[in-house]
């Protein structure tokens, strides 16, 4: 029996590469083209009144970067950071957004034919929107595969930036209001 990492792939059938993480007992997978990098756990400051999945922003080599908690995302139990916790940055646009994992395991390559739909199972746990399928690796291996385009969608951060936005305006009256009285 071959091990994990002897598994053939095909030449020939289309595949596609993958950033695979763990999320407690659970492997999730990204795909790989979405991917900016990955990185140790970082100081984030928080945004007042942002979703409870959003740890805060960070400064990413010049670039601000929401930093959320996929755990929180996912609605999974929460954890405490360690030494194995990353975060990985993703590409949404032109932005970028780093999501917290328990940890980085792999870069993995499986052929479609070894991606099938979620089951019913996984949906009622995680957002069907979420998951793209589930990827087989080797005889025993299954890696849950997110969409990220819907976990980081658009229309989840405009309530986020907005919430910014107001907390800097409130912030620039709060100043105002000082500098009249």
């Amino acid at each position: 029996m071959r091990s994990e990492s002897e598994v053939a792939v095909d030449k020939n059938a289309e595949s596609k590469k993958f950033v695979a993480f763990e999320l407690g007992k659970e492997e999730f997978g990204a795909d790989v083209t979405q991917i900016k990098e990955i990185s140790r756990v970082k100081e984030t400051t928080e945004i007042p009144t942002a979703p409870d999945f959003v740890e805060g922003i960070i400064n990413l080599r010049g670039t601000i970067a929401p930093i959320i908690d996929l755990r929180k995302r996912l609605n999974l139990e929460p954890k405490e950071l360690d030494s194995d916790s990353r975060i990985v940055i993703a590409e949404r646009g032109d932005q970028f957004i780093g999501m917290i994992v328990d940890t980085v395991t792999d870069v993995l390559e499986i052929p479609e034919e070894n991606i099938d739909a979620a089951p019913k199972l996984i949906t009622t746990e995680i957002s069907e929107e979420y998951l793209k399928g589930v990827g087989k690796v080797g005889e025993d291996r299954l890696i849950i595969l997110l969409d990220l385009t819907e976990v980081l969608s658009r229309d989840k951060f405009e309530r986020i930036e907005e919430l910014d936005e107001e907390g800097e305006d409130e912030e620039s009256e709060s100043k105002h209001r000082r500098f009249r009285e």
